[in-house]
């Protein structure tokens, strides 16, 4: 069922392994979990390994622990947070196109609500910081650049807006986006290629409109999710073929 585990960072790799069954459904919610002891064995590691394992499962929302009786399985779709987005996109190294689609989505809703806040609080330093971010995107033609690029934009756009809990979900999203950089490259030079709709989205902000800086934000968000919701769509049109 398991494989053992070689890799210095045991209890990571343990981590991996069972989340991965976790959330490809071959241990379903309340199945129960070998004890501790036989853990350790299948994996080949030590004890500490594996709860420190299944600690970090239980504060992922994956498994429950009770006092007497074995730990379980416990239904992410009802206990998770969004940090199991990054875990959850990948399967089998290839993006699982639902998952991108629900990350596009989020990332764009947020992002204006984003893009509002940055705009009704930005102080100088965080608008210095936006401005030369924006500027950026106009010094590469690379597509995996450019996106890097956007990413450091969002990050000094997110600091702007100075709300606590959409920094934790933007960390969520851009964990769960960063890997999948290299396969859309080439369809999200859509909206990372236009450095100057960024640069009026800074200016918006700068000018302290929320309105406008709304709007801009959709619209720059919308082009990358048409670009990759028609890409996804003509996958799936191959797939059925």
């Amino acid at each position: 069922m398991f494989e053992p585990i070689t890799r210095t960072t045991a209890s990571a790799a343990v981590f991996d392994q069972i989340s991965t069954r976790v959330l490809a459904g071959d241990l379903a919610a309340g199945d129960a979990l070998p004890s501790e002891r036989n853990l350790a064995e299948a994996f080949g590691v030590s004890r500490p390994a594996v709860r420190e394992a299944i600690q970090k499962l239980t504060q992922a929302g994956l498994v429950e622990v009770r006092q007497g009786e074995p730990t379980s399985v416990r239904d992410y779709l009802r206990s998770g947070g969004p940090e199991l987005l990054p875990h959850l996109l990948i399967r089998g190294g290839v993006p699982d196109p639902a998952v991108v689609r629900s990350v596009l989505e989020a990332r764009r809703m947020i992002g204006v609500q984003v893009a509002g806040l940055a705009a009704a609080r930005a102080s100088d330093d965080a608008l210095r910081l936006l401005g030369t971010a924006a500027e950026r995107l106009t010094g590469s033609e690379d597509p995996v650049e450019l996106q890097i690029a956007a990413l450091a934009f969002w990050e000094h756009l997110v600091d702007a807006a100075d709300s606590i809990a959409f920094r934790l979900i933007f960390n969520s999203l851009r964990s769960a986006y960063e890997p999948t950089m290299t396969a859309l490259a080439a369809v999200m030079v859509a909206e990372v290629g236009r450095a100057d709709m960024y640069a009026e989205l800074a200016n918006a902000v700068t000018a302290h409109d929320p309105t406008a800086a709304e709007a801009v934000a959709a619209t720059l968000l919308g082009l990358g999710t048409a670009a990759v919701t028609a890409a996804l769509d003509l996958f799936d049109s191959r797939e059925d073929t």
